[in-house]
């Protein structure tokens, strides 16, 4: 399937997967971007930038078969491979940014706003009652078994 097909497919997950892969870049830039503040907004800005870190391994699983990582880590993020579980982490990091303008209105707005729509896109698929489907081009769907 090509990533046009998959787009077509209208399956709410490969659309959350494509936003995810969005919202990795966005919150790696962003946290960078924002860590020279002297404020107490450098703690969202490092929260940003481990959940661009979190986020890479969820989205694109060819890396969990590359990248040496523990047993535990492993687990957590497989954790993530349902619809709910992953609107879950989404809407929680996206909390967390939203959180951020108590303290002080910055850029990472943006990464919050990105990060719920993500959520929004998992969480209907799993309303709709799709199965999670992973993009071939980031690696799901038999890519990562066919290196081992």
């Amino acid at each position: 399937m090509t990533l046009a097909e998959e787009f077509r497919s209208r399956n709410f997950s490969i659309y959350g997967q494509w936003t995810g892969v969005l919202c990795i870049i966005l919150c790696f830039a962003l946290g960078i971007a924002n860590i020279f503040h002297l404020h107490l907004i450098i703690l969202f800005s490092i929260i940003c930038l481990v959940c661009a870190f979190i986020l890479i391994f969820v989205e694109i699983p060819l890396l969990l078969r590359i990248c040496p990582t523990s047993a535990g880590f492993d687990n957590f993020i497989r954790k993530f491979n349902s619809n709910y579980m992953r609107a879950a982490i989404y809407g929680v990091m996206s909390l967390v940014q939203w959180l951020g303008i108590i303290v002080k209105a910055t850029s990472l707005i943006a990464a919050a706003v990105v990060l719920l729509i993500a959520a929004a896109f998992y969480a209907l698929a799993g309303i709709k009652g799709q199965q999670f489907q992973g993009s071939k081009t980031l690696g799901g769907q038999g890519v990562a078994q066919m290196i081992v």
